[in-house]
């Protein structure tokens, strides 16, 4: 059997935030990849706006390094389980893993999920224990848990013997010694390691073509343009090959350009052969998962399985009394052009048409997916309504089940019956607990996700901001009977239309919280705050103060405003209750009834009183 030595390829797993891509950022510098004079920006690998600005990953991209004669293509994941159908993909294109983990917290949910992808790929792992310079850093025990991880997974022998290297990305130095005092000046030993282990591709390159498509990109001057690993022969610029569709049918095409990767270029390239990452474009709907091969010798590779969508929110065109006031696509035209455009490169989503033609049921992969596609679609200029997000219900043996998240939350001692209490209130089951004795206490509990929905707003005024939470998605069990979770206050909503006054928020204050500042346009059946008690209150907020001629003997005191609370597009998301939506415009997020009127309202609130009465 024929390897091509001279390649390797590998993706970087991790939990959020555990430095995956600083650390992709150092190996590029060091292996020497770019020119000692080139400006490379700080973490390149995320080039999205909304990437730079959260320091998350979003998409999952690929690079390569030059080292000692070998190409080492590198993909960097996402770490966050709402964009794990990324994570899951990459995993075909490669053939080890960089197992990033932090030396402080070691082992995390996100950790077990992309560990449990690889190991059942049969991925070769390298384990980087990562800020190995941290003061609280305990890199041992660190490597400890990681093998429980291991066992608990089911690792086979050859798996458990995985090479450590611990390392610090952001100085970029790494050593095999646990010890930080150790630390080498660079990661040459991380590179060596890389070579040393992971399995180069097998060379097949003289039997008929496979090329598989697993992420996808899109280009105004190409089009679509389909990023795989070729499996098995050689492609070719001018080929003439067949796409193997999802839906068995076959279409001819062109091989028109092709690129292959060193640093964060793209090169366009005239062939390529077995064991090579490259872009292909020529194809104009090539999907994730379908296959490229000869005209003469066509032979599918087996279907990506693609992570279903668990939670779904409703679309709407803005219909608001400020509609069009500051966005430049306002219309149903332009909103389902957007939707489709992003359905393009973007696997986990879905988006139905309703009986409306304004209103459509978008589905995704968590509150983080819909709402970065929200976001995206506010900066660049849409107006729409949203709203509350719902999980999706699946019938699994004729049994109606909805998925369940596996939560692990990490807080001081002195907060674990409060946090018990308020996951027990939204039927979650306590699974594992742990102190390790620097006064904190990790939890792991399965929750419905829709108890999910909106908590952690409600965690972090528990734990004073101490707790960290992170969940994963665990499984599909049955439904849970009654309500879970939501939110329990009601809200103020503004009887009027036009600007707020200092005078009329001061008067309200004690009702409750502000969300708006002074001077905020307004209009009638807007959300205005929160309310102290569980029921809706109408409130003026718009009344200024009667000026009159007499002096009265307790002149104006100087009153103080408290700060409002100014809520994020998440905050919003996650705040929203089945009768409001969330109108989201380039320069504002309000939240709002969706009967404006109070009169409509208190009809629509009687009607249901009594369609629940006769039940």
């Amino acid at each position: 059997m024929n390897l091509r030595d001279d390649i390797r390829n590998i993706a970087i797993i991790a939990h959020v935030d555990h430095g995956k891509t600083t650390l992709v950022d150092k190996l590029l510098h060091q292996s020497g990849t770019f020119r000692s004079n080139e400006h490379v920006e700080e973490r390149a690998m995320d080039s999205n706006a909304l990437e730079k600005e959260r320091g998350i990953t979003i998409l999952a991209k690929n690079t390569a390094i030059e080292y000692k004669g070998k190409r080492i293509n590198i993909m960097d994941t996402p770490g966050h389980a709402d964009f794990g159908g990324e994570v899951e993909r990459i995993m075909k294109m490669v053939d080890g893993v960089l197992l990033v983990v932090d030396a402080y917290e070691g082992t995390m949910p996100q950790t077990r999920f992309v560990l449990k992808k690889a190991l059942e790929q049969k991925l070769t792992p390298i384990v980087v224990v990562n800020k190995i310079d941290k003061p609280s850093a305990r890199p041992l025990e660190v490597v400890d848990e990681v093998i429980d991880l291991f066992i608990e997974l089911g690792a086979d022998e050859e798996q458990l013997e995985f090479p450590v290297v611990y390392a610090s990305a952001i100085s970029g130095t790494a050593s095999l010694d646990p010890d930080p005092a150790n630390q080498e000046e660079n990661m040459t030993c991380l590179f060596d390691s890389i070579l040393e282990n992971i399995p180069a591709p097998i060379d097949n390159s003289d039997e008929p073509l496979q090329f598989q498509v697993t992420l996808l990109d899109y280009n105004d001057y190409v089009g679509r343009i389909g990023i795989g690993r070729i499996f098995r022969g050689t492609m070719k610029v001018g080929q003439e090959v067949s796409l193997m569709k999802l839906d068995g049918s076959v279409r001819k095409f062109r091989v028109t350009k092709m690129f292959g990767f060193i640093g964060l270029k793209r090169i366009e390239i005239q062939e390529a052969k077995a064991g090579d990452l490259v872009a292909v474009s020529g194809m104009e709907d090539i999907n994730v998962g379908e296959t490229v091969c000869p005209n003469e010798h066509q032979e599918a590779l087996p279907i990506l399985r693609i992570d279903e969508p668990t939670l779904q929110m409703t679309f709407l065109v803005n219909n608001s009394p400020f509609a069009g006031r500051e966005g430049k696509w306002v219309t149903a035209r332009k909103i389902e052009e957007r939707l489709m455009a992003q359905l393009e490169t973007d696997v986990s989503l879905r988006v139905e048409n309703t009986d409306s033609p304004d209103v459509w049921v978008v589905s995704g992969r968590g509150e983080l997916h819909l709402s970065i596609l929200i976001e995206n679609m506010r900066r660049e200029g849409y107006e729409l309504q949203v709203s509350k997000p719902e999980v999706i219900i699946k019938e699994v043996d004729g049994v109606k089940c909805e998925p369940i998240e596996r939560v692990q939350i990490d807080v001081p001692d002195e907060y674990t019956g409060s946090i018990m209490e308020s996951l027990g209130m939204r039927k979650g089951e306590l699974v594992d607990m742990s102190s390790n004795g620097g006064g904190q206490t990790r939890m792991v509990f399965n929750v419905p996700a829709r108890g999910l929905i909106g908590y952690r707003t409600e965690f972090m005024t528990l734990t004073r901001g101490y707790g960290i939470l992170n969940h994963t998605f665990d499984s599909y069990q049955p439904v849970f009977a009654g309500q879970v979770g939501g939110r329990r206050n009601g809200v103020l909503v503004s009887l009027e239309t036009g600007k707020a006054t200092q005078y009329s928020i001061l008067a309200l204050e004690d009702r409750g919280t502000i969300f708006i500042e002074p001077g905020t346009d307004v209009y009638e059946g807007m959300i205005v705050g929160e309310n102290n008690r569980d029921n809706d209150l109408t409130v003026n907020v718009i009344k200024a103060k009667q000026m009159t001629n007499m002096r009265s003997a307790n002149k104006d005191q100087t009153t103080t405003m408290k700060k409002p609370k100014i809520m994020t597009l998440e905050e919003s998301l996650e705040y929203l209750n089945d009768d409001e939506y969330c109108e989201v415009t380039p320069q504002s997020i309000r939240l709002r009834k969706k009967l404006l009127d109070k009169n409509e309202r208190e009809r629509a609130a009687k009607k249901k009183k009594y369609a629940e009465m006769g039940q």
